[in-house]
């Protein structure tokens, strides 16, 4: 049993019985081991958990980087939407992923993809404030979307939500305000 075989048996046990249900016991169980040697690999429930919600990022964390001729608003919205689509592949992906810490490796993607924005001629402060409200937009609405899978539905009355629809509707308000704000001083490309 290595660290790698620890996580991803994690992940698959998340996608069983929810973020709620994962424990140290089960997955020791899971695993044909004590528990106590699970922290022979995690300190804690709270390391483990970091350890997952970062491989459960890799589809997005291994994504290309934007290239200097791309233009940043579609960049932007695909960017977002990797990070949408990788969150939706796990059960509880957003609640997995809300409040962890970005890595070393993602910080120096993150660096990437703000100089980009920055060369494209948006204001560093606002492309950096655009990153961060796409984010956490992006993992509100799968935490929402996640929250209705397997209930019973809206209320009688009210339509459903077409979650794909609202997503691409807010994702554009992002985008378009950024370019809004942005376009006070030099049109960016």
């Amino acid at each position: 049993m290595n660290r790698e075989t620890v996580i991803a048996e994690a992940l698959d046990l998340l996608d069983e019985v929810g973020l709620d249900a994962v424990s140290t016991r089960r997955l020791a169980q899971r695993l044909g081991v004590e528990q106590p040697s699970l922290y022979w690999h995690f300190k804690n429930k709270k390391e483990l958990l970091g350890a997952m919600a970062e491989a459960a990022m890799a589809p997005h964390a291994t994504a290309a980087l934007p290239a200097p001729e791309e233009d940043w608003r579609e960049w932007f919205r695909e960017n977002t939407r990797s990070f949408r689509r990788t969150l939706l592949l796990r059960r509880d992906g957003a609640r997995l992923h809300a409040g962890s810490s970005p890595g070393a490796g993602d910080l120096d993607r993150i660096a990437h993809k703000m100089a980009f924005l920055v060369a494209s001629g948006l204001p560093e402060r606002e492309a950096g404030m655009a990153m961060l409200a796409a984010g956490r937009f992006t993992v509100g609405s799968v935490l929402e979307e996640q929250a209705e899978d397997g209930s019973a539905g809206p209320p009688p009355g009210i339509p459903p939500v077409d979650h794909d629809s609202a997503f691409e509707a807010g994702l554009n308000l992002i985008v378009e305000g950024l370019a809004h704000g942005a376009g006070r001083g030099e049109e960016p490309r």
